[in-house]
């Protein structure tokens, strides 16, 4: 909003409330009261919004801090760091712990700064919001502080000889042997995996629990242990969405199972308390010399998983409502209400949110793409065809088709709906005519064709087929995109005008806890969401057509990989395997 303001000074003109007037015969001011006069003038000009919120939005590739409008569901001024993504060996993805904290410090500082700018007051500021990437594991030293080992992320794959042996040991060799109790099949995308390698093979990790030192917690944990006082008071807390993804908690007690910590044989003292998505965790501890430091004893009253807290921000509450989130990966969610579902298609089943202590928890279907923006900046880091994300978009334009080529970036395995963790990116269908923009297209086509195969899954399970997708996440700037989609799926495609549902999301649930109390839930309180549809402009037969093409692709990509050990024809081994690959246990 534009700052009231007045020049003052004989003779100055000067602008209020949006009208230029004339300031004539004013006795000349002293530099002292002139000072004085703006000082008084900037705090009574400040602009009254009424109660705001904040919220935490730590990606994969970047950290936000995002101030909204508890009232009008505005958002007002953000700040986003990108994180550095860090592969030390061929398939290990690891992030800085310290370098994500010290992220979410710099964006409320240059926040708070931008607010103080638009002359925004910081102490209308009400609760803060947490969400995060899931799954994302790592422990830390109480004592100290410290992590024990660098944050291993969702997409890594160093477990997978580990999977694939717990999986050898269930009956009938049945990846979906703990789904009764977690909703997920037993995979490296999950966190118990993930912390049961560092248990093995982090020798500082392995001593810290035996002298009862190391705290576990996902991204969500950490940042709330540490911005609530860290090693001297901080909450050691998780909220039941991002519980619901490390494969050692129940969904229908709504705790950490003490069969499913056997089974991966964690010692539950390190765990973090589970707490609902919507309550007062604790309050913020920030230095008090900076300009970030006045939100010192705003409580922290939020935190969901970043794909629950999207299906929040898209207002979602309903059973049946569903949205798509184009991040680095792709998420579906269906809401499902009080009831957990069971996919027999291959999607997951979790917790899309528990809005209070007393308050029941909802559940969701979940389709989960592991590789979608990320195969953007691979085509930008890797190939170098292009030179910002951005540019995609005009360079797939240029041709408008892939000429037959057809891209699965299966770089990470396949998740939804096939669980194939040995499949591997492949390209195909390429001609001597084939150039950098019919791959930048088949690269977004991908994006949408995976989207269409876990549509049709949450079709099957819910018998009640989607007519139209809401969609939200930082891809959906690509207007060619989002047509595509509509195009592939057959049916509209909805985006919000205010494509940061996520951290909406995370906003909500602070600003309704109990004790805060700054926003409403109720159906006929919530804000209007202005939005964009894209029509589909192809016809159906051709639709199935590319869709068969790519269902084609993808069994090209199946069993690529494999844990065996490759002989070279004289019986010596090769290193195309897991083997030579990944740390085993």
């Amino acid at each position: 909003p534009p700052r009231a303001a007045l020049r003052v000074g004989a003779g100055a003109d000067g602008e209020v409330g949006g009208r230029r007037i004339k300031a004539t015969g004013c006795p000349a001011l002293t530099k002292e009261r002139k000072t004085s006069m703006r000082t008084r003038m900037a705090a009574s000009d400040r602009i009254i919004l009424g109660p705001l919120v904040a919220a935490i939005d730590q990606g994969t590739s970047s950290t936000r801090f995002l101030v909204f409008n508890a009232k009008t569901a505005e958002l007002l001024s953000h700040h986003q760091v990108e994180i550095k993504q860090q592969f030390p060996k061929e398939g290990w993805m690891e992030e800085d712990p310290k370098e994500i904290l010290q992220s979410v410090y710099e964006c409320m500082e240059r926040t708070c700064e931008k607010l103080s700018q638009l002359n925004i007051d910081i102490s209308n500021i009400k609760a803060i919001g947490v969400t995060n990437q899931r799954e994302t594991t790592l422990i830390w030293d109480k004592d100290t502080g410290e992590p024990l080992y660098n944050a291993i992320v969702w997409l890594d794959l160093r477990t997978q000889s580990t999977v694939e042996r717990l999986i050898s040991k269930t009956p009938g060799r049945n990846k979906n042997h703990l789904k009764h109790k977690t909703g997920l099949p037993i995979s490296t995308y999950f966190s118990a995996v993930k912390l049961r390698w560092l248990l093995d093979n982090v020798e500082e990790v392995r001593q810290a629990v035996l002298s009862g030192r190391a705290m576990f917690g996902t991204i969500d944990s950490w940042l709330i242990w540490s911005l609530t006082g860290g090693k001297d008071g901080g909450v050691h807390c998780t909220d039941v969405t991002n519980a619901s993804r490390t494969m050692l908690f129940n969904i229908h007690t709504l705790d950490w199972d003490p069969e499913l910590c056997h089974y991966f044989d964690i010692p539950m003292e390190i765990l973090p308390k589970v707490r609902s998505s919507s309550e007062i965790y604790g309050l913020m501890k920030i230095c008090s010399n900076l300009k970030s430091g006045s939100l010192t004893g705003i409580p922290i009253s939020g935190c969901l998983g970043d794909q629950s807290a999207a299906l929040v921000g898209q207002m979602c509450f309903q059973d049946g409502q569903a949205k798509n989130t184009y991040g680095t990966g792709c998420f579906l969610l269906h809401n499902t209400g009080r009831k957990p579902v069971m996919s027999d298609h291959g999607l997951l089943t979790t917790i899309a949110y528990k809005l209070g202590r007393d308050k029941p928890a909802c559940y969701a279907l979940e389709g989960s793409v592991a590789i979608a923006g990320a195969v953007v900046q691979w085509l930008k880091d890797n190939l170098g065809i292009i030179e910002s994300a951005e540019e995609i978009e005009k360079l797939a334009a240029v041709v408008g088709t892939s000429y037959g080529c057809y891209f699965v970036p299966a770089f990470s395995g396949l998740y939804a709906p096939y669980w194939e963790p040995s499949a591997r990116g492949i390209i195909c269908g390429l001609t001597q005519f084939t150039n950098r923009s019919h791959l930048a297209f088949a690269a977004l086509e991908a994006v949408c064709f995976q989207t269409r195969e876990i549509l049709d899954a949450m079709n099957q399970d819910s018998g009640i087929p989607l007519t139209q997708l809401q969609v939200d996440g930082g891809m959906t700037s690509n207007r060619l995109l989002m047509q595509l989609q509509a195009d592939i799926l057959c049916i509209p495609v909805v985006k919000p005008s205010m494509p940061e549902t996520t951290a909406l999301g995370a906003a909500m649930a602070a600003g309704a806890a109990e004790g805060v109390s700054v926003w409403s839930l109720n159906p006929e309180d919530l804000t209007a969401v202005t939005s964009e549809r894209f029509e589909p402009q192809i016809n159906p037969e051709e639709s199935e057509f590319r869709y068969a093409r790519w269902k084609k692709a993808v069994q090209k990509a199946m069993n690529w990989e494999s844990t065996e050990p490759v002989t070279n024809g004289n019986g010596e081994h090769c290193s195309s395997g897991f083997t030579d690959l990944y740390v085993q246990y």
